[in-house]
């Protein structure tokens, strides 16, 4: 077994898609399909599905581009559009038309947005629900917000969506429910209990998977304890968050229900790691996320291209760390940052066969979150 190869097995074993007590035989044969897939890719091609670019709703030629020229794997339509459902249908046929063999070998895009509901819906106008706030949705039952996901997601589908950066798992203390700038001062949490927010979010996700939309859980550990924004703030810190097993009670129950994706944030965690912020901290992502909660899936960032959090970070490192970290899709919301973040990862993954090992790995997990929606 050459090097690059073992190290891929050792990273998907160790977290990915771990291989558990008792389900050893059937577990190993996952990570081998798995990387039997991303071993169909050229490594160019690998790299390319470890990134999510955000692009303005209606720049069509612009998502079409980063497929064509940077092998990218997924499209994150940012902003709001009322454009309505057949014009958004049209977009994401064009972005899936690019996947051919000589781009991404053949394995489509997931198109993604954020359509949370209250304050955080991209989607608006004819065909698409006016969808309430987390907090209102968290007061109904969970048989409720299952089958209004699932009507949701049904929409998003109709337009052609595979993955919905949703539904936000942080939970927020009632006392800070104002002061909280990133969820609280916005209705964004389900309730202000993790086992509230376990069991909201445990029927979000499978009404969200029934309707063939990949939900994405954010933003681990927890944004729920911080005053400020990383969109906007550099060195956000989170002082009260430990790692211990309560943290994990809102995460279990939708990673249970089936959620494929997580999402780490941006914040710095001083109880857990205070050296590096979350989304490129393996003490985070492959010890609390991967470790402690035995998360077997995609573990992406938060925007890490125009985020105030990240600007003292150089542009190909944000990458490269989070994929060292244990960490998988790489989210930025400035195109133009790609070419440097995806010359990083290239430049590592040829002069380090256990870099480039990582690299096979964190493929593999995205291709097999993929097959699990018939997009590879």
């Amino acid at each position: 077994m050459d090097l690059t190869r073992r190290a891929a097995l050792t990273a998907l074993a160790s977290g990915a898609l771990g291989v558990a007590a008792g389900r050893g035989a059937e577990e190993a044969t996952a990570v081998e399909a798995s990387l039997r897939s991303a071993d169909a890719l050229t490594l160019e091609q690998q790299v390319g599905q470890l990134f999510a670019v955000g692009v303005p709703f209606g720049r069509r030629s612009t998502a079409t581009a980063m497929v064509d020229d940077h092998r990218v794997g997924t499209i994150f339509w940012a902003g709001r559009s009322s454009a309505g459902l057949r014009a958004l249908a049209a977009d994401n046929a064009a972005v899936q038309r690019r996947n051919t063999a000589a781009t991404t070998g053949g394995v489509l895009s997931f198109t993604a947005l954020d359509q949370e509901g209250g304050q955080v819906q991209a989607l608006r106008g004819p065909g698409i629900s006016d969808i309430p706030s987390a907090l209102v949705q968290g007061r109904s039952s969970a048989a409720v917000i299952e089958e209004r996901a699932a009507t949701w997601s049904r929409q998003l589908r109709q337009a052609g969506f595979t993955m919905n950066l949703a539904p936000v798992t942080d939970v927020v203390p009632y006392a800070l429910r104002s002061a909280n700038a990133p969820i609280g001062r916005h209705d964004r949490q389900f309730g202000y209990t993790g086992d509230s927010v376990a069991t909201a979010t445990a029927a979000w996700v499978q009404g969200s998977l029934s309707a063939r939309v990949q939900p994405v859980l954010k933003h681990f550990p927890g944004l729920g304890r911080v005053t400020a924004n990383t969109d906007t703030t550099y060195l956000v810190r989170d002082t009260g968050t430990p790692r211990i097993s309560a943290t994990l009670t809102p995460w279990r129950a939708p990673v249970l229900a089936g959620a494929g994706a997580v999402m780490v944030s941006s914040a710095i965690y001083d109880l857990i790691d205070p050296s590096r912020q979350a989304f490129r901290s393996r003490v985070v992502v492959s010890g609390f996320l991967r470790g402690d909660l035995g998360f077997q899936g995609v573990v992406m960032t938060d925007d890490v291209g125009n985020a105030a959090a990240v600007k003292y970070v150089p542009v190909g490192a944000r990458a490269v760390q989070h994929i060292e970290a244990g960490g998988d899709l790489v989210l930025t919301l400035a195109p133009q940052q790609v070419p440097v973040m995806v010359d990083a990862v290239l430049s590592l993954a040829r002069r380090s066969s256990t870099f480039q090992g990582l690299v096979r790995a964190s493929a593999a997990r995205v291709l097999a979150l993929k097959a699990r929606e018939g997009l590879a």
